[in-house]
């Protein structure tokens, strides 16, 4: 979900964005009827041929190519996880590597499953526009526009069947207009009040779930997982030799987990009631995890490792699983 100097993307007007982005989204695998899953979205294969470049970036970061997510995706279609190593993609060592890990199957979340998907995909949405605030606030728009396209090309296109499905206003426009903005009139008034309707179509799509669920701790804490495994891996994907070297991964993975904190703050009070010492259990691991982002800049050194940043999210999935088994 970055974009670096190994991950260098164009950014044009929307309408050829979009249609890149249903050009990446195609499966290729005509009408094979999908699997089902009520597990977490984090637990079932990786779809090569459909994944998000968030999803294909655990592969990346395992098997340590630079771009190597972009490379699976041009790629496509698969009409079988081997055709990794026969389009030359991965060697043999490596796609052993990961093979267990891959399909070129749908599988077709339900139940609780799905929706931890659809809201995890939205918070993504959100991190992303957090972090291009930041520049944005920083007079900086053309470092604030991969985090305006991102969730355009990657992720509205992948949720449109569950927006349509769910009956949600479409908001993609109010993204495409905050792109154009940035890109085109950056010091203009509307610019804010267009990052609001962004957000605020964000906001109406979570709004789809029923409030007991989006109050509920347990589903919160599960979206929350999922938002800082996705940190996780940018994370990974943004550090080499000790030194941050890719910066729109390093962005990507603040953000979401500034969004991560921001879903706790939210529980925390009604957590707190009943089991207060994981409670602030969680929050020293959030906020430990937090020094990893020091700034929207990049430093120079990362303060944290690559292990001490996914130790402290382990943390933090570890005792939420225990508060959510309460």
């Amino acid at each position: 979900m970055g974009f670096s100097s190994v991950r260098q993307r164009l950014f044009i007007l929307p309408a050829l964005l979009l249609s890149l982005g249903l050009l990446a989204g195609c499966s290729g695998q005509g009408a094979q009827t999908p699997a089902t899953a009520t597990s977490s979205p984090g637990t079932r294969k990786i779809n090569i041929n459909s994944a998000i470049l968030s999803e294909l970036d655990k592969i990346e970061g395992q098997i340590g190519i630079p771009s190597l997510s972009n490379r699976i995706q041009a790629a496509r279609p698969y009409a079988s996880p081997e055709e990794l190593v026969s389009k030359k993609i991965l060697t043999q060592e490596q796609f052993d590597r990961v093979k267990d890990q891959v399909s070129v199957e749908d599988v077709e979340l339900v139940g609780e499953a799905k929706d931890i998907d659809f809201m995890t995909k939205l918070g993504l949405m959100r991190g992303h526009l957090l972090v291009a605030k930041e520049w944005l606030d920083r007079k900086q728009p053309t470092l604030a526009l991969p985090h305006i396209g991102h969730p355009i090309e990657e992720i509205y296109v992948d949720l449109e069947g569950q927006l349509d499905e769910r009956k949600v206003k479409p908001f993609k426009a109010a993204l495409q207009k905050l792109q154009v903005q940035a890109q085109f009139s950056a010091n203009s008034p509307e610019l804010t009040t267009t990052y609001a309707e962004a957000i605020q179509g964000i906001d109406s799509a979570m709004a789809t779930l029923p409030n007991t669920q989006r109050k509920d701790p347990r589903f919160i804490l599960g979206v929350i997982s999922e938002m800082l495994d996705a940190a996780g891996t940018e994370y990974g994907a943004a550090i080499s030799n000790g030194k941050v070297s890719a910066r729109i991964e390093y962005e990507d993975s603040r953000g979401f987990v500034l969004y991560a904190q921001q879903l706790f703050a939210e529980i925390a009070p009604i957590l707190i009631k009943s089991d207060a010492p994981r409670v602030k259990a969680i929050r020293e691991s959030l906020n430990k995890l937090q020094t990893a982002w020091p700034a929207i800049e990049a430093p120079a050194t990362p303060v944290m490792s690559v292990d001490q940043v996914r130790t402290a999210i382990k943390s933090v999935e570890l005792t939420g699983q225990k508060v959510a088994s309460f």
